[in-house]
């Protein structure tokens, strides 16, 4: 059976052939989807951004439950000048649609005098506005389309660097059902170029809100470069969410937004007294990585305050995962409010977020790790708000080795966590182990379940070698988002040092295995060959001297098990038909 892959990794590289050459073709690429999720039984309207979306076919969506179709390609970005746009301010001005008048009113929006939208500064002359399917029929435009029309195009103070990457934009609608399985699904677009890259869409179980920045119509003073004026446009510049803008959420909710350029969003929230909240951020776990931005996520930071304006708490991260989550006994009852924003204050349309806030389930952390294949297997659980302490796994032979499981209070389902199933043999750490004097006995082949159980903790573990054989000891533990920053040591009877390891470079050649979304690898990884007949003895201890309950590890001792990694890239593979296309491994 295969188990953790050790390090052979092959690439593949694809030709398409046709009569006249060799031909390539560029994929359509998806870039963001905002809102990245619906509550079940919701009909929602999305934005999704990315390049060579024209001519969107169709919307695929994994799972059951989760319908989507296209209503608007809606074109390019791009900047318009100060004439055209008090011309594109003119024609909104006179609209009389039913989502104009809804528009204006969501975002209680005070219309300019149309008389005095035009540029005074010139003589009055018609202006024709550029080739846009977002610039023409005005009236047939949505509610979310004239929001998209006006904070991206008409708002002077946001003319912008075009970025090539989510520079194209289309309106779909996403019916999910009632019944639908909450948690992640993969979002895809068809185009006649073939299928784009997937990103994650998540259904909810919670009431859902979206951010509501500023939205104000007002005509573009003067002309030319006049340094007054700009610096006047500049300091009525609103780009931040204001929290006064939207009534208190009541909880549970979860927020949908995304954060512009320097933007800063604000949301006020109900909370009572004695509320244990778990107020979880997903950013990364949305998109996890931008090509051109450094770093190449969106580093979301998270604040807390309180009636008085106190900040109360703050995360920028959750451990080693990027994405913060803030845990806040409530000391007494009032409107609190919540702030996100990048930690360096980038922004841009795909930096998406949805925060969770509420009496949540969540799992910090688990024990053991994981169980032998085949066995019924209940751990510990550790958390936040948890209906019981105790948690099956699922161990049926012949699933993936790395595993999810989820706790449920009543309608409420916990975050995800990772668990490990094996077939090897299993066993428990026992203390006292710190020691080779002390060391726990253990059988070769075996598992061990354990965890560094406080600062400056070391767990050792004796076992009885043959000269010539090949012993193999593997942490499995930052994998299944246990904390711990492993360190391993073999040595032999009289304490000499024959192998050691800290982080494993998961490496073939010149080629490095994906990491997936793990910012830090930090599982160690040591093969050796015992020299003679003997007692040895392996070390596992935290490099960062750190412990605790949620450190928990499970080390494989034993010989070497033959395996591989096939790992492929891009995500989806586009052929036009009749065409093959030969591969190399």
């Amino acid at each position: 059976m295969r188990t953790f892959p050790l390090a052979l990794i092959a690439t593949m590289t694809l030709f398409a052939a046709t009569a006249g050459g060799q031909q390539t073709q560029r994929d359509p690429e998806l870039g963001y989807i905002y809102p990245a999720g619906a509550r079940q039984g919701s009909v929602v309207q999305l934005l999704v951004g990315g390049q060579r979306l024209n001519n969107l076919k169709e919307i695929h969506v994994t799972g059951e439950g989760v319908r989507a179709k296209l209503i608007r390609f809606m074109g390019n970005t791009l900047n318009l000048n100060g004439d055209e746009r008090r011309e594109l301010l003119r024609q909104l001005v006179e609209l009389k649609s039913d989502a104009a008048r809804e528009f204006i009113e969501r975002y209680k929006i005070e219309l300019p005098d149309k008389d005095k939208i035009m540029n005074p500064d010139k003589e009055k002359e018609e202006v024709t506005l550029p080739k846009h399917p977002m610039l023409s029929n005005l009236d047939r435009l949505g509610v979310m389309e004239l929001e998209f029309l006006v904070s991206e195009i008409l708002r002077p103070d946001n003319k912008k660097q075009l970025n090539a990457q989510i520079g194209e934009t289309a309106l779909i609608e996403v019916t999910v059902a009632p019944d639908a399985a909450p948690g992640d699904r993969e979002l895809r677009l068809l185009t006649p170029l073939g299928l784009t890259n997937p990103l994650c869409f998540q259904v909810g179980t919670l009431p859902e809100v979206r951010e509501q920045e500023p939205i104000a119509l007002r005509p573009q003073q003067g002309g030319g470069k006049n340094p007054a004026k700009q610096r006047e446009g500049r300091e009525r510049k609103a780009s931040d969410s204001d929290a006064s803008a939207m009534p208190p959420s009541d909880l549970p909710v979860t927020i949908n937004g995304q954060i512009k350029p320097g933007d800063i969003d604000r949301f006020r929230f109900r909370a009572k007294e004695g509320e244990q909240l778990v107020i979880e951020a997903q950013a990364r776990h949305l998109i996890p990585f931008l090509a051109d931005a450094v770093p190449g996520w969106f580093q979301a930071v998270l604040i807390l305050h309180d009636d008085e304006g106190k900040e109360v708490a703050f995360a920028d991260d959750h451990r080693f995962n990027p994405d913060p989550v803030i845990f806040y006994r409530v000391p007494k009852a009032g409107v609190y409010e919540l702030e996100i924003r990048d930690a360096l204050y980038r922004g841009r349309l795909d930096f998406v977020y949805r925060i969770s806030i509420g009496e949540e389930p969540f799992i910090r952390s688990i024990f053991p790790l994981g169980g032998r294949e085949g066995v019924e297997t209940a751990v510990a659980v550790d958390g936040w708000n948890l209906a019981t302490t105790t948690m099956p796994l699922e161990t049926r032979p012949g699933a993936d080795p790395i595993r999810e499981a989820v706790l449920r209070k009543g309608d409420r389902l916990s975050n995800r966590v990772l668990y490990a199933v094996d077939t090897l043999p299993e066993c428990a750490e026992t203390e006292p182990n710190d020691s080779p004097k002390d060391a726990q006995r253990v059988a070769l082949p075996t598992i061990v379940n354990g965890r560094i159980g406080s600062p400056g903790d070391i767990d050792v573990f004796r076992f009885d070698g043959k000269a010539g054989d090949e012993v193999v000891a593997e942490v499995v533990a930052r994998r299944l988002s246990s904390p711990l920053d492993s360190f391993l040591r073999l040595s032999d009877a009289t304490g000499n040092v024959l192998a050691w390891n800290d982080d494993r470079e998961r490496k073939e050649g010149h080629l490095y295995e994906d990491p997936g979304a793990i910012t830090h690898h930090s599982d160690s990884f040591l093969l050796a060959r015992l020299p003679k007949d003997g007692v040895y003895c392996v070390q596992l201890a935290d490099s960062q001297q750190q412990g605790g309950r949620e450190y928990g590890y499970r080390l494989r001792i034993g010989p070497p098990r033959p395996d591989f990694s096939l790992c492929v890239s891009p995500s989806s593979l586009n052929l036009r038909g009749g065409l093959c296309s030969p591969i190399t491994v």
